[in-house]
């Protein structure tokens, strides 16, 4: 579908004032068919038709649906699994260590998306059950979009969703399936609560996380909102925690509050020297809360 420039800079700059993430020219034909149900819903036949109704009525669910039509929901169960393996192999041990005392383990999956990060974790932790039998362990599941999260909460999924990262006998010992698709059993649901969050807002609770998964989030900023995000991230993390980040995604050029954790792919710690840098509570020119 063409679009013309006036079009895309307004859809574009819609999008970078709701979540921080750029719409680039390379991400530019997705509009069409990422906006198709709102097309339909709203009796227009393009993005230019669209544009105008938002001028006229200046409607705030309308910016809302376009902005969650716009948004990349791609995930799966233990998405980049070389990366995700470290979680039970090395990062949830390690932890396990650091809190034997308060047997007590927090952890924030920020942009979960439709929830399989947060629901593969409680696999993860489910497998090791006897570890964690007599711990508090809870597992936060955040996105922008409620549409997502409602898919999270209610851990009701597809044929193809299963099929992409699980085993057979994983979807077999944790779904069953019915006529709307493969549900999750409760036992792994309830392990999860989600919630509606911005990431370039104040972190979603103000006790820290032992462990934060921002996986494939950054990608979608510019530097200095990266950075900001990151400042985010900082305030919530415990001073011994663990930040994992995609497995595409690094620090360089960016924040020097993290360093590298032992080696671990995409796995950050808080760097030695964090407190001669700025505070965490950096405000981005385009608003400190956004809505």
């Amino acid at each position: 579908m063409e679009i013309n420039e006036t079009s895309f800079q307004i859809i574009a700059d819609l999008l970078i004032k709701r979540t921080g993430q750029q719409l680039t020219q390379s991400r530019r034909w997705r509009i069409g068919t990422a906006l198709s149900a709102v097309f339909k819903e709203y009796g227009v036949e393009n993005a230019e038709q669209l544009v105008c109704v938002l001028a006229d009525t200046k409607d705030p669910l309308l910016e809302r649906k376009i902005v969650e039509g716009l948004l990349n929901n791609e995930t799966y169960f233990f998405r980049d699994k070389p990366t995700f393996d470290q979680l039970p192999k090395d990062i949830l041990p390690l932890l396990a260590e650091r809190r034997k005392s308060s047997r007590r383990l927090r952890i924030w999956s920020a942009g979960c998306s439709t929830g399989q990060e947060p629901h593969s974790i409680a696999m993860d932790l489910d497998q090791q059950r006897a570890r964690w039998a007599d711990w508090s362990v809870e597992i936060l599941g955040t996105d922008i979009s409620q549409h997502a999260l409602t898919i999270a909460s209610r851990g009701l999924f597809s044929q193809f969703d299963v099929q992409r990262g699980l085993s057979i006998l994983q979807t077999l010992q944790h779904f069953s399936e019915g006529n709307e698709g493969w549900q999750l059993s409760d036992n792994i649901r309830k392990r999860s609560r989600f919630m509606q969050h911005n990431i370039l807002g104040r972190p979603p609770s103000p006790e820290k996380f032992d462990l934060i998964l921002c996986r494939n989030v950054l990608l979608y900023f510019d530097n200095q909102t990266r950075n900001h995000v990151l400042d985010r991230l900082f305030s919530a993390l415990a001073p011994d925690g663990f930040l994992m980040l995609g497995a595409g995604e690094n620090m360089a050029g960016l924040s020097g509050r993290f360093s590298s954790s032992n080696g671990l792919l995409s796995t950050f710690e808080i760097a030695s020297a964090c407190t001669s840098f700025k505070s965490a509570s950096t405000v981005l020119a385009h608003g400190d809360n956004p809505a």
